[in-house]
């Protein structure tokens, strides 16, 4: 029996992590890498490394693939049409990546099915910031202290708070219109937390939905993942579910979907931002879920039947591990192993760098308070914030 080829475009550590989701079921990885060194091109043994913008390179990896999904949003949409021509299966395909690429294209689709987002429009000048700051002030006519401050982002290659500023004048709009690209103007939602809903979609129309988790952000960058969100009523819950189903359906993803959301102090959610790929807030399925987010987007993108996406306990916390100035982590397992041998780390092996995404850990049990507690302990330990 021949196993299928998935290619992958992007080395980074979602790519690591989904190879090794396919290690059981058999399914042969090809990668696109930029350099041989990236977290995936360590354990991946057939690696091109290439420029995943360049068309030629694209077609010649493409080239003995059944499929070709991604670890990323970046690769022009121009090209994957092209592949999509000759034949090859893109998946999530062009016209649903589109809409984790383009934050203005993304805002303009989910408001044309109902899908409830921040006030927005595109920006044209830092005047315009104000003018839009204005149409969500109290009352009528020109701008007010109310509408301010305002989220300003790119439209495209923004992420962990990268392409994303608050302003609170027009004065301070300034700097995001310098890179010549198009802005898009958020109100800044007044929310009480963070969630997120993760889904996954297979091209003949079977879809599952993770328990919807609570995001905690630590300077723009995902520090912890809770599942399920604690206290979440059962009726918002449902409702978070249905609305990324509804994208994933609308949008015609193939493959895993992450909304990002904001809990309103009035009850609601709103969604964020989309990513159509594995997701950080989707690792704690890797040790708390029946079937990670990893090997449900490979059982999605080659259609096969997709695994059960429940909880295996009830509650699983995910804290991220980032770079500091301690740079031997390998030496803090001893401590983190020793503490807890129910902990499961996760590491990269990426070169540590402050603030960088090295790794994460995965914590599970019954009790919420210590579940976090383990997480935390572990993920700061590995970073050398704290030293017992």
């Amino acid at each position: 029996m021949t196993f299928p080829v998935i290619g992958m475009v992007g080395g980074g550590q979602l790519a690591r992590m989904t190879h090794e989701a396919g290690i059981p079921l058999g399914i042969r990885f090809r990668l696109l890498s930029d350099t041989p060194q990236d977290s995936a091109a360590q354990v991946v043994r057939d690696v091109v490394v290439g420029d995943y913008r360049d068309l030629d390179t694209l077609r010649d990896f493409a080239r003995g693939c059944d499929v070709i999904t991604f670890d990323h949003e970046h690769v022009p949409t121009e090209h994957l049409r092209v592949l999509e021509a000759e034949g090859i299966p893109v998946r999530p395909g062009p016209d649903a990546l589109v809409h984790a690429q383009d934050k203005g294209v993304m805002r303009a689709r989910l408001s044309e099915i109902g899908i409830p987002c921040p006030r927005h429009r595109i920006v044209a000048d830092p005047a315009d910031v104000t003018r839009f700051a204005g149409e969500g002030a109290a009352g009528e006519g020109a701008a007010r202290e109310e509408g301010w401050p305002v989220v300003l982002k790119t439209v495209r290659g923004g992420y962990d708070g990268k392409g994303v500023w608050v302003v609170s004048s027009e004065a301070e709009a300034a700097e995001p219109f310098r890179a010549g690209v198009p802005v898009l103007a958020e109100e800044k939602v007044d929310y009480v937390r963070e969630l997120a809903a993760n889904v996954v979609r297979s091209p003949h129309g079977q879809a599952v939905a993770y328990p919807v988790v609570e995001s905690i952000q630590v300077d723009g960058v995902c520090d912890t993942v809770i599942a399920p969100a604690p206290g979440l009523s059962p009726e918002l819950s449902a409702h978070a579910q249905e609305t990324a189903l509804t994208i994933a359906k609308e949008l015609g993803v193939t493959g895993h979907l992450a909304v990002e959301l904001f809990e309103t102090r009035d009850g609601r959610v709103l969604v964020n931002e989309l990513a159509m790929r594995p997701h950080n807030s989707g690792h704690w399925t890797q040790d708390g879920a029946v079937t990670s987010q990893f090997a449900n987007h490979l059982r999605a993108v080659l259609d096969l039947p997709l695994g059960d996406p429940r909880p295996r306990a009830p509650w699983t916390v995910m804290a991220n591990v980032l770079g500091g100035d301690y740079p031997d982590m390998y030496q803090g397992y001893l401590h983190c192993m020793a503490r807890d041998p129910r902990l499961k780390i996760h590491m990269y092996g990426k070169d540590v760098k402050p603030g960088r995404k090295v790794g994460h850990v995965n914590t599970y049990g019954d009790d919420l308070a210590d579940v976090r507690e383990r997480a935390a302990h572990a993920a700061a330990y590995l970073r050398g914030t704290i030293t017992e």
